[in-house]
């Protein structure tokens, strides 16, 4: 099975840069919509690759736009010229299926994003991108069975260059689940990715560690 990695969903770039200092993502995801909420705009994206990459990531998403095929790789273009980092998010459509076969031909690191069926999952595999977004949160909210959805997806991804790398997480509980099932990458925001990392018996059994080393003469 291939190792889990982690990736931080936000624009937030103090939050942001806590993980990638710390060394526990991997890279960056963002979209249109989390650009917006963290009050950036088209006009920082530069300036949010240049920050992340310095800071370690070694994978940053942004998402093309402009919904035909065409408008889709050239503004995909302008991401690609950023650095050798990039990964370019496409939108699960039928001219973003069009843009991204046209990128993966060129060798472009590509993500198809809003993956909401199986069928879409192994049209991507069938082109050779290299991730699925599927919005676990969002399945859930429209009544569909989003882990055992996502769990198909990466079945009929195997033996392909195609991973799923799950999103619309909302608690460590889902991350661990769908590794359960099989699901390797994961983008999650800063809050969710910190459930990862802490439990209370553990801060308590750490407090306990340190004050006996004081009472040792530390």
């Amino acid at each position: 099975m291939t190792a889990p990695r982690l990736y931080v969903d936000s624009a937030d770039v103090e939050r942001v840069g806590r993980l990638l200092d710390a060394g526990v993502v991997h890279g960056v995801t963002t979209n249109p919509t989390i650009l917006e909420r963290g009050g950036r705009t088209a006009a920082d994206i530069p300036e949010l690759y240049a920050r992340w990459t310095g800071q370690g990531a070694r994978e940053v998403f942004f998402q093309t736009w402009g919904g035909d095929r065409d408008s889709f790789l050239r503004n995909a273009a302008g991401l690609l010229e950023l650095g050798d980092r990039i990964a370019v998010k496409v939108p699960a459509t039928e001219e973003g299926f069009a843009a991204a076969s046209a990128l993966v031909r060129d060798g472009a690191t590509v993500l198809v994003t809003a993956v909401y069926s199986v069928a879409q999952a192994l049209a991507c595999a069938s082109i050779g991108v290299r991730y699925i977004a599927p919005y676990l949160g969002r399945m859930r909210d429209a009544g569909l069975d989003g882990d055992g959805l996502i769990a198909r997806m990466q079945a009929v991804c195997a033996d392909s260059d195609t991973d799923v790398l799950a999103a619309s997480l909302r608690s460590a509980d889902d991350i661990v689940a769908l590794r359960e099932n099989g699901v390797p990458y994961f983008t999650a925001a800063p809050a969710v990715l910190d459930e990862l990392f802490a439990h209370p018996v553990s801060d308590s059994s750490a407090a306990e560690f340190d004050a006996a080393m004081v009472r040792l003469g530390a």
